[in-house]
């Protein structure tokens, strides 16, 4: 049987077709793109219903419905809000002075040591004198002859003004001799002036302070030849008591700040360190520059500070609060209570039934840890402090109770100071518990303002720790 010609010879080498696996097979993949797009679109339903449903449920941080959240409360209170204005300053001395040697010639002594206080006028070095010496004996000496000189010149005037009397000289030769008594008394001036400046050389081969203040870095050694006037020195010495800072502020602020001078109030400058957590020294303002940098526009004040316990130090970087204001029965709370949104800002108010509501307010001035309520509330209301971002408008709450013999009366408030919240002393014994006894034994002793800077300055660790 000879084959067809319409059919391909490929045909007689392939195995047998199972025609009814290959239909299926031929007809499911025409429908893939069909099933494919039927399965992408069940998907994305799925992932949207999903979502929803995730929504639609109240967030852990809202705390779930009907759940009573513990938070911590407060009472708003009226006090005083001191306003300040923050800088970043450099410490700088008042006096920094290279002492540099003033005649040329050898070290031969040392009356100090690097770092030590010096007061002024204190002999620093010595500069080998013999040869200044030897130069001051020449010129006294000189002058000792010139003197005699004079004296016998003196003499002869007067012998010579006699005879002139008895006309038994002529005018001439006592003209002569006066001439000649003046000459010698210019050559006595001239003598006394080479004495006196080899006096003061040999003076300056002890080299003395200029000012009190630290003594630095020696920079020769004993001897080491040195030059009248090199540019290096023997030693730098800088002013450390009283110490400056330097700082700017904005020109905006600057009329506050010449108002209260011109009253003639004294401005407080209190100096941290460049964390903000140590507190190195008060002290006052002292100057306002005189132009306002067009660059930057701030202008450069300059800050006093006795520095009596050295923790000050030159072209050290400091952070400045000056206050320069003091506002009295101002609305007061934690600024912690203060809360931000997308509804602008606002507190959490505490309801009689236990339930809080959401109360748009103004804010004012700050120090950190109070801030100034302009309109919202009054005092008297109670705010959420501690426990907000779990809350919602109506969200029920709880209150822990604070031990009794630990809450602290109004009357017990520092004068010029707000009481502090009725859970601020079970805040404080809560975070005592977490520190080793022998700093509880410490905070103890402390008064409430001191424990309160203690806990200002280690806020952030105990977050850390809380975290």
């Amino acid at each position: 049987m000879s084959p067809d010609k319409n059919t391909d010879p490929a045909d007689h080498l392939a195995p047998p077709r199972r025609d009814g696996l290959g239909v299926r097979a031929r007809d499911w993949i025409r429908q893939f793109p069909i099933r494919f797009v039927v399965i992408v679109v069940a998907a994305l339903l799925l992932v949207g219903l999903i979502w929803v449903l995730s929504h639609n449920q109240p967030t852990q941080r809202r705390g779930r419905l009907g759940e009573a959240q513990p938070v911590g409360i407060a009472k708003v209170t009226q006090g005083q809000m001191p306003v300040t204005l923050n800088a970043l300053g450099t410490v700088t001395p008042l006096a920094t002075v290279t002492v540099r040697p003033q005649v040329s010639g050898p070290v031969v002594k040392f009356n100090f040591i690097e770092g030590q206080m010096v007061k002024k006028g204190d002999v620093l070095a010595e500069i080998d004198p013999r040869p200044l010496q030897a130069a001051y004996n020449q010129a006294k000496g000189q002058l000792d002859r010139d003197r005699a000189t004079l004296a016998n010149a003196k003499t002869d005037l007067a012998r010579y003004q006699s005879l002139w009397d008895q006309k038994a000289i002529s005018q001439q030769q006592l003209a002569t001799q006066r001439a000649a008594v003046k000459q010698d008394e210019g050559v006595l001036a001239s003598d006394q002036g080479n004495v006196d400046a080899a006096a003061l050389n040999l003076s300056y081969t002890k080299v003395i302070s200029p000012v009190t203040g630290r003594a630095g870095i020696r920079q020769v050694d004993i001897g080491n030849l040195v030059q009248a006037g090199q540019a290096n020195g023997i030693v730098t010495v800088t002013q450390v008591q009283p110490m400056s800072v330097l700082f700017s502020i904005p020109e905006d602020n600057i009329d506050r700040i010449m108002t209260r001078m011109s009253a003639g109030a004294t401005l407080q400058a209190d100096a941290y360190d460049r964390a903000q957590t140590k507190k190195l020294a008060t002290g006052k303002l002292s100057a306002v520059d005189s132009t306002i940098d067009t660059t930057t526009g701030t202008v450069k004040l300059r800050a006093l500070f006795d520095n009596s316990n050295s923790e000050l130090f030159p072209n050290q970087f400091v952070n400045i609060h000056l206050l320069i204001d003091t506002l009295e029965n101002q609305t007061l709370v934690p600024t912690a209570a203060i809360q931000r949104g997308a509804q602008g800002t606002f507190v959490f108010i505490v309801n009689p039934d236990k339930t809080v509501a959401m109360r748009s307010v103004t804010t004012g001035a700050t120090d950190g840890e109070h801030t100034v309520i302009a309109k919202g509330l009054k005092p008297g209301d109670t705010i959420v402090v501690d426990g907000a971002d779990r809350l919602s408008d109506g969200s029920l709450i709880e209150i822990p109770a604070a031990p009794k013999a630990a809450i602290a009366k109004p009357s017990e408030a520092p004068a010029g100071q707000a009481p502090p919240p009725a859970n601020r002393t079970d805040r404080f014994q809560r975070m005592l518990k977490r520190l080793p006894p022998a700093e509880q034994e410490k905070l103890k002793k402390m008064t409430p303002a001191e424990r309160r800077q203690w806990f200002q300055e280690h806020r952030g660790e105990f977050r850390r720790n809380r975290g």
